[in-house]
């Protein structure tokens, strides 16, 4: 049987006392690719924050990695996010320090203690995204598809059943969103692990099709047929 990394049922999701998406059906299997879609402001943020825990759950039944959501509370979501990578538009890349140690940063946050495996660690993620040698760079001399890849690297660091990409080629050329999305795709087959891509960029979507869930007026439609 397939393993569920995430299963949301009869959803409500709201910010503040709003109701920004009703009555969410979703269930992601492991190794699944899925892209999110909608108009800016039609849920695709209040849907992501729900699955890392930004916003909490109120109305519902929902597991991601094995976490009841409706059992989160702050003391609980390190937990939960420790299963998750999360890979953003922006990089969010520690400026004053180089590679390494900005994945080192994240391993000691995550409870990571051991030098000799933390850099076991390192070396493995930053082999699996292309830049086995680019370490002991600093994020400033690095092109965007590479700070990129970083980010990609720091999601991969604990093993995590299931990434959120908020937009991760919305500020890369064509050639390096495709470099990217070859690489996302690649730990999604090889490594089984579930990927949800919060995306506007419709060229990337045609070349690389994949299930969808689109935000639309309330509700989260699967697989929707889009009209660009």
């Amino acid at each position: 049987m397939e393993e569920v990394i995430v299963q949301l049922k009869k959803v409500n999701i709201y910010q503040g006392s709003n109701l920004i998406l009703q009555d969410v059906n979703i269930t992601i299997n492991k190794g699944e690719f899925v892209y999110l879609v909608g108009k800016t402001g039609a849920g695709k943020s209040s849907l992501l924050k729900t699955l890392y825990g930004d916003l909490p759950l109120k109305e519902g039944e929902a597991e991601v990695a094995g976490f009841n959501l409706r059992d989160m509370d702050w003391k609980k979501v390190p937990y939960l996010r420790r299963n998750l990578g999360v890979v953003f538009q922006d990089f969010q890349l520690l400026t004053d320090r180089n590679v390494n140690d900005n994945l080192k940063f994240v391993l000691s946050a995550t409870g990571w203690k051991d030098e000799k495996l933390m850099n076991e660690k390192i070396a493995d993620v930053l082999d699996k995204v292309g830049l086995k040698s680019k370490g002991f760079k600093m994020p400033f001399e690095m092109s965007g598809g590479e700070q990129q890849r970083v980010d990609i690297a720091r999601a991969l660091l604990n093993s995590p059943k299931l990434i959120l990409a908020d937009e991760p080629t919305g500020n890369l050329d064509p050639e390096t969103s495709d470099e990217i999305m070859q690489l996302l795709f690649h730990i999604s087959r090889d490594y089984g692990t579930s990927i949800i891509m919060a995306t506007h960029d419709y060229i990337v979507i045609n070349k690389y099709p994949a299930r969808m869930l689109r935000t639309e007026r309330g509700r989260v439609l699967d697989n929707a047929t889009i009209s660009i």
